[in-house]
């Protein structure tokens, strides 16, 4: 029994030993913009006679030299990772509502023909719900990266750097599609971190991820990990999801901070955690810097985000699809329709051509190219290759803009300031999109504001409208009969389809 377990100690020990010196031989060409110096070794060092370390020394120094790559690292990245705190202001007044019953209004009623006596309303109360978050600064006057759940709804943000200066922020701008925000503090000659490309990152690098899990107590928390894949997709995070997966450990908190290459260039911005537990099981996401430049870059020169448009309903090409139109692989996306008067129906587009390049690059699925004509600037113009008939063809498209849903001009602002929120037919291409059964009735809600009532009882983009007020909801139509009385201080009682979960909410308008 001891035999066997030494050999087994001995068997670990080589296979470190082999693994060290892999990463070793990556190590010195990864770690060049972080410096330090190495140890020399003492006079005394066991060796060769000839000066040169014995070889069963190496590994060891490998190790070490990774080591204090990761403190190098950590010394230089930490100071530009802040603790995000916010606060929620909640109006309540008293109990009860049209759903929440007094007994004994009932027996008032039915003995003495007369309502209840009432006592005077009780006043309005305030609750407080504080946040915490991370960030990351990405610019010497002030500019922080965040996510957008870390900070939506929220009355007043601060910011804590490492040397315990606290700092009021303000939001210049939003993007739930990709759960980016941006933050600004006035301050000037702040450390700020150095953007990366995320596109260069590869699967099994190593990557840390810094920020404050739990607690402002555990701010500044380093943890090391790998890039477990690239291009997660259907997660169901946010719209337009490119994330990279890390088993680099990530908690509540965390969120919004910082995950670095051994570089110390910012790779991505940690956003949440696939877990069945609520805490960290090696699986966390980040948003790719890239994509959250994109989205800081458009919030700071325009105030929202403007993305490319193509104007086409594209869906995967499963075996089944790519055997049936005889296509050599399943990369590439299916156009299922082409929308009238769109850059793609300009450019000649059809049903059923097979995308399978942009601008040379190859386009791998749904999400790629979603993600790719987002990101690229309306008015560029782009080059299409497509299958058609089995036959190659270069088509050349001029992007357009991506405006948002909209329910209709004359009720729009009706919806968005009495409900909090903006709804649109409920269509094949919704449910396809919001992952939704395709046999239900209803509208679907293309936006919630962040600081509404709707927002704070967990309406969500995405959302089927079903049933309003105990009414079924069958189209638009139906939904503007049954708002078209309802007012401020009104009480809503929603039924909500969620993918393929249902689920009630109440709230006051």
């Amino acid at each position: 029994m001891n035999t066997r377990t030494g050999l087994s100690a001995i068997g670990l020990l080589l296979i470190g030993i082999i693994v060290g010196a892999l990463i070793f031989s990556q190590l010195h060409e990864s770690t060049q913009p972080v410096a330090y110096s190495a140890p020399e070794a003492a006079p005394n060092d066991a060796g060769s006679g000839d000066g040169e370390s014995h070889p069963a020394d190496r590994p060891l120094n490998t190790l070490r030299d990774l080591n204090r790559a990761f403190v190098e690292i950590a010394k230089k990245v930490n100071p530009t990772v802040v603790t995000v705190f916010t606060e929620k202001v909640y109006k309540v007044r008293g109990f009860g509502g049209p759903f929440f019953s007094n007994p004994f209004e009932d027996f008032f009623r039915e003995f003495f023909g007369q309502p209840y006596p009432r006592r005077r309303q009780p006043e309005e109360r305030e609750f407080r719900q504080q946040g915490l978050g991370s960030g990351v600064i990405v610019s010497q006057d002030g500019y922080i990266l965040t996510n957008n759940h870390v900070v939506a709804g929220a009355d007043t943000i601060y910011v804590r750097l490492m040397d315990e200066r606290t700092l009021s922020a303000k939001v210049i701008g939003t993007d739930p599609k990709t759960d980016i925000a941006l933050l600004k503090v006035e301050a000037d000659n702040l450390p700020a971190i150095k953007l990366g490309d995320s596109d260069k990152l590869e699967v099994g690098e190593w990557v840390l991820a810094i920020g404050s899990p739990m607690s402002p107590n555990l701010a500044h928390s380093v943890t090391a990990g790998i890039v477990s894949a690239k291009g997660r997709s259907n997660v169901g995070l946010a719209d337009y999801e490119d994330f990279i997966q890390t088993d680099a450990a990530i908690n509540p908190g965390n969120s919004g901070g910082a995950l670095i290459n051994l570089d110390g260039e910012l790779v991505g911005i940690n956003t949440a955690i696939a877990t069945r537990s609520g805490g960290f099981q090696g699986i966390g996401f980040a948003v790719p810097v890239n994509m959250a430049k994109f989205v800081m870059e458009s919030l700071i020169k325009h105030g929202k985000v403007i993305r490319g448009w193509l104007g086409v309903y594209i869906q995967d090409i499963t075996p089944q699809i790519a055997k049936a139109m005889d296509l050599p692989s399943t990369e590439g996306v299916l156009v299922a329709q082409v929308q009238e008067d769109s850059p793609a129906d300009k450019a000649g587009l059809k049903e059923g051509d097979v995308l399978i390049e942009l601008n040379g690059k190859r386009i791998k699925n749904s999400s790629q190219l979603r993600n790719d004509v987002a990101a690229t600037p309306p008015g560029t113009e782009v080059e299409l290759k497509i299958l058609r008939d089995g036959r190659e063809k270069t088509v050349e498209v001029k992007l357009g803009t991506l405006e948002p849903e909209r329910l209709s001009p004359e009720l729009e602002s009706e919806v968005e300031d009495l409900l909090g929120f903006s709804v649109a037919p409920f269509t094949e291409e919704r449910a396809e999109r919001y992952q939704l059964p395709r046999d239900l009735k209803g509208v679907v809600i293309i936006n919630v504001n962040p600081k509404s009532n709707a927002y704070r009882a967990g309406l969500r983009e995405g959302d089927l409208i079903t049933d309003l007020n105990r009414k079924k909801v069958n189209d638009m139509a139906t939904f503007r009969e049954l708002i078209s009385d309802l007012k401020k201080g009104d009480t809503i009682f929603l039924r909500i389809v969620r993918k393929d979960r249902s689920f009630f909410v109440a709230y006051t308008l």
